[in-house]
This record gives C-alpha cells, sequence and structure tokens, in this order.
C-alpha cells in the first residue's frame, strides 16, 4: 500500500528538520601526498632517505575549479573529516527530502 499523503508530509516535515539541524559542511575530499621538495640540497634527495609526507590535502571545486588546500595539522584534517561526512548526511537527506517530495 503506498504511503498517504499525510504520512509523506510527516517524512518531508522530519527531513526538514534534519537538514536544518546540520552543521558545518562542505565537498570535497581528503588524499595525501608523498614526494621529493624543489630543495637539491635536502635529505628527501638523498639515497635511502625517506621523502615528505604523508601531507593531507582537501580538494574540491568552487566555481568549476579545482581547489587543493594544506591541512597543516591533525586538527584541520579531522575538521574537514567532519564537514565531509556533514556533506555527504546532506546529500543524502536531500535525495531523501526530493523522492518524498515527488511522491506527494
Amino acid at each position: 500500500m503506498p504511503d498517504s499523503l499525510q504520512d509523506l508530509g510527516s517524512r518531508r516535515a522530519i527531513l526538514a528538520k534534519q537538514i536544518a539541524a546540520l552543521s558545518d559542511l562542505r565537498s570535497g575530499s581528503i588524499s595525501s601526498t608523498s614526494g621529493r621538495c624543489g630543495k637539491p640540497n635536502c635529505r628527501c634527495h638523498q639515497p635511502g632517505n625517506p621523502v615528505h609526507g604523508p601531507n593531507p590535502r582537501l580538494t574540491y571545486k568552487d566555481h568549476g575549479k579545482t581547489v587543493t588546500e594544506s591541512l597543516p595539522t591533525p586538527a584541520a584534517q579531522k575538521k574537514a573529516e567532519r564537514e565531509i561526512a556533514e556533506f555527504r548526511h546532506f546529500e543524502q537527506l536531500l535525495r531523501e527530502f526530493m523522492e518524498v517530495n515527488a511522491k506527494i
């Protein structure tokens, strides 16, 4: 049996409240880079020595352009991870909201 109009309206209201209650969010992804720097006398260019990294980076789109930011501290990385997770939750809630709206 399909959901009643009242049930769908209630579900939509619940989803709207959940969307309104979201905390800081941002799109993007986190990756790590490692490598040699541009200083020829640096230890990373010496045989047997490790390269620099891993260095966490946040990558996202801004007005159609890809932007990459360094995450200099573990706290900055954790904050970005929380914001990205919250954005993923927002996307899921939005999909559900749109589905309910279409049924209404």
